[in-house]
């Protein structure tokens, strides 16, 4: 893959996966957005106010923080942590939904729509609505109003319209149908997606936007130790905070690349989100990626407590980086991930998003059977409030 990783190409493929398969007159919309974003990316007054942003309105560049009890504990390679949860809302989404929404100004747009799961999504999305003077529209499926209420809370008080999908199994897929037929009927509005999924141009946006967290991570990481790391470990749904780690070292083939999915109730059990090592490639909201299918070759329900996870398919790029071998993919049941929630905010006062507490599962068995000399960054892309009474109340 050195020297040789172009991904996408102009059509939106990664390989046999991306592109856009979607009706007329919303392949129209995502032209217009393709040609702003490719001219936008290379105006310097756009790039320097979100660089603007992300330093004095987010407070990048986050803490690459090594977690030495953790470590200790473990007595094997050093655990790192990026400090994606210590952001402006909580988590890594802010990074994209500041670049997407100032994206949207410039187009002259005054309406954003947007899809959440865990509600983090939609906080980032009402928060630079609100910043920047733009209506919001968030969709969110009626479990993960329940499950995630505390968020919905936060995105009305910033001014959001939340609208709550009950169609299927109510949470992110279904959230993303409605919002994405809501965007045909009112092609003047912007779409702001959520994560590195969807049609041409959002996993190349998306993750763009993202890469933020693996250029901070990798100069970091030289300064501590003086080189660079041996794992990097990121919990993956659609993959967003996976890609913005991973997509810096791509080229760096001795850094290893390890994509944490959600293994539910179990592998066996079928109720998992297991989508990069269970499922084949398909079509899901317009792209071609790993998706869980049926017998029958319809979309199968996926299956994780944490709802930021909750997602049958996964980015064409994750797609394409298994296929190839580049990229590992792991699982961690919700029992591991509660059992990793509960650990990092004991031994470091660290309470992560439980879709983060699976990839500190996977680190830690990492770092047990790993020498002293080692090294991994997990990425912690989120902070746990928003999980704290659904993981007491329901999964412990």
């Amino acid at each position: 893959m050195k020297n040789r990783y172009q991904n996408p190409d102009k059509k939106g493929n990664f390989g046999q996966f991306g592109g856009a398969i979607v009706p007329p007159v919303l392949q129209e919309n995502l032209n217009q957005v393709t040609r702003a974003y490719e001219k936008l990316k290379q105006d310097k007054s756009f790039q320097a106010k979100l660089e603007s942003l992300l330093k004095d309105y987010v407070g990048r560049p986050s803490p690459l923080y090594l977690a030495e009890k953790l470590t200790q504990k473990y007595r094997g390679g050093k655990i790192y942590l990026k400090r994606e949860d210590l952001n402006h809302t909580g988590a890594h989404k802010i990074n994209n939904t500041l670049g997407q929404a100032l994206l949207a100004k410039k187009m002259g747009k005054k309406k954003i729509i947007c899809e959440t799961g865990a509600g983090q999504h939609g906080v980032a999305v009402a928060t630079a609505a609100s910043l920047m003077n733009l209506e919001c529209e968030v969709y969110m499926g009626r479990r993960d109003i329940i499950n995630q209420h505390m968020n919905v809370y936060r995105m009305k008080l910033l001014g959001a319209r939340v609208k709550e999908v009950k169609r299927g199994k109510q949470t992110l897929k279904d959230a993303i149908d409605e919002a994405l037929e809501a965007f045909i009927k009112e092609p003047s509005s912007f779409y702001l997606l959520g994560s590195v999924v969807g049609p041409h141009p959002y996993p190349m946006m998306v993750r763009d936007f993202q890469s933020i967290i693996g250029k901070e991570a990798k100069k970091q990481i030289i300064k501590k130790e003086g080189r660079l790391p041996d794992y990097l470990v990121a919990c993956v749904g659609g993959g967003s905070n996976a890609m913005g780690l991973f997509y810096e070292f791509l080229k760096e083939e001795q850094v290893k690349l390890i994509a944490v999915e959600p293994a539910g109730l179990g592998e066996k059990t079928g109720k998992h989100g297991l989508s990069l090592k269970k499922g084949k490639p398909g079509i899901i909201h317009g792209f071609k990626c790993q998706v869980l299918k049926t017998r029958k070759g319809e979309i199968k329900e996926s299956y994780s407590a944490a709802s930021g996870l909750d997602y049958p398919g996964v980015g064409p790029e994750p797609s394409l980086l298994y296929k190839e071998k580049r990229l590992k993919e792991v699982g961690i049941t919700d029992k591991q991930a509660v059992k990793a929630f509960q650990e990092l905010s004991r031994e470091e006062g660290i309470i992560p998003a439980l879709e983060s507490a699976h990839a500190i599962a996977y680190a830690t068995k990492l770092a047990k059977k790993t020498s002293k000399d080692k090294v991994i960054i997990v990425n912690l892309s989120g902070r746990g409030d928003k999980d704290v009474k659904n993981v007491y109340e329901n999964l412990t």
